[in-house]
């Protein structure tokens, strides 16, 4: 059995500038890194061989349109154009959320929270909050770590 890359790039190219989305696919998060991957995606190529990359809000696209000489630069494209618009799924395994560290709150935490919360008298509702504070002390320390 024979790889089809190559064959398949060479039918994709009788499609002229609109074939290489491929190419501009493969190379964008290298070009423009994790963070704007998350938040930009080309979506396709037009004739006069502009990449139109949709973005998550029309904050991304004004954002990115001020760097769209360089990112061009990078991915070896003429020109790019920016508006928001639907993005691919994004792999559950490389989400952000997926990454995150269970944290748990040490004694200390749970002791310091306890404090914070000794003044509210609803026995329930000091418990919920003293766990949230106790988590949320235990987060900010791993957070300043990393």
């Amino acid at each position: 059995m024979e790889p089809l890359g190559s064959e398949v790039q060479r039918e994709l190219r009788r499609f002229g500038p609109e074939g290489a989305i491929a190419e501009v696919v493969a190379a964008w998060p290298a070009a423009v890194g994790p963070q704007i991957a998350r938040n930009a995606w080309p979506a396709r190529i037009g004739r006069d061989g502009t990449v139109h990359v949709h973005t998550t809000d029309s904050v991304w696209a004004f954002e990115l349109t001020h760097q769209a000489a360089a990112i061009a630069a990078r991915l070896g494209v003429a020109r790019l154009r920016f508006a928001a618009g639907p993005l691919p799924e994004a792999d559950p395994e490389e989400s952000p959320a997926a990454a995150a560290p269970v944290v748990h709150a040490t004694p200390e935490d749970r002791a310091q929270a306890a404090s914070i919360t000794s003044g509210v008298t609803d026995d329930e509702l000091r418990e919920r909050i003293e766990r949230a504070v106790a988590l949320s002390l235990s987060r900010a320390r791993y957070d300043r770590r990393v």
